[in-house]
């Protein structure tokens, strides 16, 4: 398989979150590309996701509806750029499923799984075209955000 990403992430540009989790990362995996899954764990509580379509295949589309406590919906639809099962996930919303240009993008997010002993480290990292939709990110609670989803995320593979 093609590994075509492997460089640090730019503190300039970049956001990251890295943890070891007490669960394999098979179950992490599984919970990132099944949408069924994604739906429980995917956005920080009150907040919901209604919907997910997963098309896990590079230019495959990763499509989220998430929805406020209010019952206000945002859609997010993007494509995956690269998929090394039980490894690596990278998706952005700068592009549609195929390829597609977007309108508009924010990030590229990249979920790299590793086994090691105690479970699995897991490193989340948002990438950002300039510093200003760095910051911007970041204000919105990237730290807190992730790191609450990813609590979840292993809250709910251990109930599995």
């Amino acid at each position: 398989m093609n590994r075509s990403f492997q460089r640090d992430p730019d503190p300039q540009l970049d956001l990251v979150l890295e943890r070891v989790v007490d669960v394999p990362r098979e179950l992490i995996w599984a919970a990132w590309t099944t949408p069924e899954q994604v739906c429980h764990w995917f956005c920080p509580r009150p907040w919901t996701v209604t919907d997910c379509e997963i098309d896990l295949r590079p230019g495959g589309i990763f499509r989220t509806t998430m929805c406020s406590p209010e019952g206000e919906k945002f859609p997010n639809v993007g494509c995956y750029l690269e998929v090394i099962p039980g490894e690596r996930l990278i998706w952005t919303d700068m592009l549609l499923p195929g390829f597609r240009p977007a309108e508009q993008g924010f990030m590229t997010g990249i979920i790299t799984l590793e086994t090691v002993e105690g479970g699995t480290r897991y490193k989340a990292v948002a990438l950002h075209a300039d510093i200003a939709t760095r910051k911007q990110h970041e204000e919105m609670g990237f730290h807190e955000g992730w790191s609450t989803v990813l609590d979840q995320l292993v809250e709910f593979v251990k109930g599995l």
